[in-house]
């Protein structure tokens, strides 16, 4: 296990590294420059240069990059053009905002999808499992930004039951965290109930009922732990997706999280800040999915085994 799980932190690294070099390399593409963005258009042309050079955007393409891993690898990610602040202190103060948020939307995401997609598994073609399947169906092609604002018409402005913006209290994560959650609510539920109509064909399934075992543990015990895998595999990758997907939910409901910071960022060319933001949402991602690699050892002993022979 020990052996394994070194490999995957080098190949975290690797990853970092490459998604590192590709967003540095297409914010050096895109159009604008920084200095502009910094002093305004009305800008003097002496002035323009002078802040370019102080910023080391004159420097060739691969310098600027070496320049800026050097300084990362010594935890300096700069100061943002925008602010001037240092981008680490910025990414800081808004990564709990986003990760608590994510996390919330998927507590929500499998404490709803796992359950039906089970129960829509076990009474395959029944009314429930139509209604089901229609509503998963329904959530999976709504976009995130359509579903906030349906909500915080409906909960906010109408019947007032929630805050529509901001993080400030428990109540205030609901709205947003549903949001987030729709898609990956609708994909746990459709994996888990065809996952549970693989496993519930088994022979060892048969053998359990043939030889009286309560249904209930023939569903949960037998069935649903090895229909685990794959559902597990989909928490962890629309971990990853919750994470990027909170750019636009923070817009929504005015939240003043890692998304916000990003989109702002962008727009401003603010080089470090998006370096950063991105790094930040990568690292999140691969230790999630470490994580979730752990965790198979433990649901399937077979994985385990592989794990420690290599």
């Amino acid at each position: 296990m020990g052996k394994y799980i070194g490999k995957r932190l080098l190949m975290m690294i690797v990853v970092v590294f490459g998604i590192s070099f590709i967003v540095f390399t297409i914010m050096n593409l895109t159009p604008g420059n920084a200095a502009y963005m910094i002093l305004g258009q009305s800008a003097s042309p002496e002035r323009v240069a002078q802040l370019e050079e102080e910023l080391g955007l004159n420097d060739p393409f691969f310098v600027r990059y070496f320049n800026y891993i050097v300084d990362m690898l010594h935890g300096d990610f700069g100061e943002s053009y925008n602010t001037g602040l240092p981008v680490f202190e910025e990414i800081f103060t808004r990564f709990p905002s986003t990760l608590k948020l994510s996390t919330v939307a998927m507590f929500f995401a499998a404490l709803i999808g796992i359950p039906v997609g089970v129960i829509s598994a076990v009474r395959q073609y029944s009314f429930t499992d139509a209604i089901s399947t229609t509503l998963a169906l329904l959530f999976a092609s709504i976009p995130s930004f359509v579903m906030g604002l349906v909500l915080m018409l409906v909960f906010s402005l109408h019947l007032r039951w929630l805050p529509a913006t901001g993080l400030d209290s428990i109540e205030s994560y609901i709205l947003p965290a549903l949001t987030l959650s729709t898609a990956t609510m609708a994909t746990l539920v459709r994996m888990t109930r065809s996952t549970m109509l693989e496993v519930l064909k088994q022979d060892y399934i048969r053998t359990a009922r043939a030889k009286g075992v309560n249904e209930r543990t023939v569903v949960l015990k037998h069935a649903l732990k090895n229909a685990m895998l794959p559902i597990v595999t989909v928490i962890g990758v629309d971990f990853g997706y919750l994470l990027g997907g909170t750019v636009v939910i923070e817009s929504v409901f005015s939240i003043n999280g890692l998304g916000t910071l990003l989109i702002t960022a962008i727009r401003m060319k603010d080089t470090p800040t998006v370096m950063a933001a991105i790094m930040f949402v990568t690292l999140a991602y691969s230790i999630v999915n470490l994580v979730v690699d752990i965790i198979y050892a433990f649901i399937d002993p077979r994985i385990k085994s592989q794990y420690e022979r290599g």
